[in-house]
């Protein structure tokens, strides 16, 4: 794909293109799902910049292409173009991470209290990656009240979370960063 321009002047009016051209305004719930799933792969990429594990960067760069194709999908609205590109996330991305979280969870102390976010920067970024994957999975899921979606989406956006939880706790621990437990005594 060659891109000329960066800037359109189409969306200085609040709007702007789904993929098939249709216009919708930019508070659009699909906007705003899938906005969000950028900023998390921003995010992820700005974690990404200080990972050190190459495994564990390679899966957040992973990630970060499969949420392109969650974003290609949210933006497409396939009852208004049905000719429109389909983009879908295979079931298996879910599995993965699954197993990543299990591998992780194997290989840490088992969590007895809630944690506060925190700890070393990349747990400290990890933990913000969690924060907006749950925000991201919020606005899908109310998306989702209007718009039939693939439970795929919503499932990977669930473990991902997820796995960012686990992946902050490991970081820490590889760092040897002790995690902040909440609690409750600051009344």
């Amino acid at each position: 794909m060659k891109l000329n321009k960066v800037y359109t002047r189409t969306g200085d009016e609040g709007t702007t293109s789904l993929v098939g051209g249709q216009r919708v305004k930019k508070t659009n719930s699909r906007i705003e799902a899938y906005g969000t799933v950028d900023e998390l792969s921003s995010q992820l990429g700005l974690l990404v910049s200080f990972m050190k594990d190459g495994a564990d960067k390679n899966l957040v760069v992973r990630t970060q292409r499969n949420l392109f194709t969650v974003c290609s999908y949210l933006a497409t609205d396939k009852t208004k173009t049905p000719l429109a590109p389909s983009y879908t996330l295979d079931p298996s991305e879910i599995a993965r991470l699954e197993e990543a979280i299990d591998t992780i969870n194997a290989s840490i102390p088992q969590q007895k209290n809630f944690i506060l976010p925190g700890g070393s920067h990349e747990a400290a970024i990890a933990h913000v990656c969690r924060t907006v994957c749950r925000r991201a999975e919020r606005r899908i899921f109310f998306l989702a009240e209007s718009t039939k979606l693939d439970p795929e989406v919503l499932q990977y956006m669930n473990r991902l979370s997820d796995y960012l939880f686990v992946l902050a706790r490991k970081l820490n621990f590889v760092d040897g960063v002790r995690e902040k437990i909440w609690d409750n005594s600051c009344k």
